[in-house]
């Protein structure tokens, strides 16, 4: 799957604009970045799109931190013109569009380190 690709099914999946989309892609990537090890958003960057692994990329710099799945909604909401019903559904749509686009190995991986919260979210998304 190619970044446009992806971006088209979370803007079918959600009803938001292509341009939404993108946005709400980019900015969730980059968010849920921030949980994960180095190690992990490596090998994430590894299996996306280079205009999705960049976000991914932006995402990294420091030391994980430890939020939740509300707590990412809100983060991501502050950084789109979206409200938290709108992001919350986007975030769910990213989230399961990943599900498809990176090999399972992977995707169990990052849920692992994402936690239950987004695990919960993914599966209320398919």
């Amino acid at each position: 799957m190619d970044e446009k690709q992806f971006i088209q099914a979370v803007s079918e999946r959600t009803g938001l604009t292509r341009q939404e989309a993108a946005d709400l892609t980019r900015a969730t990537l980059e968010t849920l970045a921030h949980r994960l090890s180095s190690g992990e958003a490596l090998e994430l960057i590894m299996e996306l799109p280079e205009g999705l692994a960049g976000a991914v990329r932006r995402g990294l710099g420091g030391r994980t931190e430890s939020f939740g799945y509300q707590d990412a909604v809100r983060r991501v909401a502050e950084r789109n013109m979206l409200t938290e019903e709108e992001t919350d559904r986007g975030m769910r749509a990213v989230l399961a569009e990943l599900h498809e686009a990176i090999s399972e190995r992977e995707f169990v991986q990052l849920m692992s380190q994402l936690g239950s919260e987004f695990s919960q979210a993914v599966a209320s998304a398919e």
